[in-house]
């Protein structure tokens, strides 16, 4: 039997994209389906503790396994996305939602931590809400580095002083160094990063 070149392209081509969907299967959803068993295992546990009053055993079996299921799940969407390589850095003691978070990653002394749009490796401005602001850096090469936050809440693109140079809006550093008499040195602020992911807090002192 002689087969068509073109067919068996095609054919090779199926072959291929369904054990790559088979494969990507395995990978991400046998995990969430062996999260749901023990999700279901546990909510069979809960239920038996507490058989409740009122409540048809139906309808609260189907809403607590529904109830837990999504809170399982969310926690591994969110281990997910935080698995990525990078620096990751979460902002906190942010006194307002007004203006936007700047994140200051540097990657020398030159500049630090004043001069961030001249001398920063990268610049990330994000948008604070909630109170809650959260900078990512990915794609950074190992090294050793520094950050230097602001909360910028008139948006005028820089950390406002008095008279006397005091700042009068939020300033926080990696390691949380303090700003005593004078801004921190890049050693003091300063870190390793191997190239993987690093989960980093840096609070805001006004």
């Amino acid at each position: 039997m002689i087969i068509n070149p073109t067919l068996a392209t095609l054919l090779t081509i199926s072959v291929t994209v369904i054990a790559a969907i088979l494969v990507l299967v395995f990978i991400f959803f046998i995990p969430v389906l062996l999260q749901v068993r023990r999700t279901a295992h546990e909510a069979e546990k809960l239920i038996d503790k507490d058989p409740g009053k009122g409540v048809p055993m139906g309808v609260r079996r189907v809403t607590l396994f529904a109830v837990l299921v999504f809170a399982n799940l969310t926690t591994f969407a969110f281990a997910q996305s935080s698995s990525c390589p990078g620096i990751h850095v979460k902002v906190l003691d942010i006194r307002n939602s007004t203006g936007t978070v700047d994140c200051a990653l540097f990657d020398s002394p030159d500049g630090f931590p004043i001069e961030a749009l001249l001398s920063a490796m990268n610049v990330m401005v994000i948008k604070v809400r909630n109170t809650r602001a959260r900078c990512d850096f990915e794609d950074i090469p190992p090294g050793t580095y520094a950050l230097a936050v602001f909360h910028d809440e008139n948006m005028n693109g820089k950390l406002d002083t008095n008279w006397l140079g005091i700042p009068t809006e939020g300033y926080g550093f990696s390691n949380d160094v303090k700003a005593l008499l004078s801004a921190p040195s890049f050693s003091a602020a300063s870190f390793q990063y191997d190239g993987g992911t690093i989960d980093l807090t840096i609070s805001l002192h006004y």
